[in-house]
């Protein structure tokens, strides 16, 4: 597998993000008990369930969110893989408008011959 591969696997990830797609969301992640998601701000959700509902809640009080990334680092073996990033983030929610900037990591794992996300933690930045 290769450094392309995986780099498409976050960019599909956040193009489901952007998009507000319960779909192509649930297609990237790995929707086995032993997946990890942390919003910034929020608790450790366990299993696809609760990553599920977590992202129903986002799409459905956003209006709308466009999230640009600078990659830091990107790390692979046979079957695991991260990337640590920069997501610099406006959204619109309700009538406020909002920008943020967040540092990421996202970890994915090679089942079937497919990247899949198994963990996402994003940590505000603070100014």
């Amino acid at each position: 597998m290769t450094k392309d591969e995986i780099l498409a696997a976050n960019t599909t990830f956040y193009r489901a993000f952007e998009r507000k797609d319960i779909e192509a969301m649930s297609a990237i992640w790995s929707q086995g008990s032993g997946s990890f998601c942390i919003h910034p701000g929020s608790n450790v959700l366990r299993g696809w369930k609760e990553i599920h509902n977590s992202w129903e809640q986002i799409f459905k009080n956003t209006a709308y969110i466009e999230i640009n990334t600078d990659i830091i680092a990107t790390e692979f073996n046979d079957n695991i893989a991260y990337i640590v990033l920069r997501e610099n983030v406006f959204q619109v929610v309700g009538s406020r408008r909002l920008e943020a900037q967040s540092t990421a990591t996202n970890i994915f794992q090679l089942l079937g011959g497919k990247w899949y996300l198994i963990h996402h933690h994003g940590s505000p930045i603070l100014r």
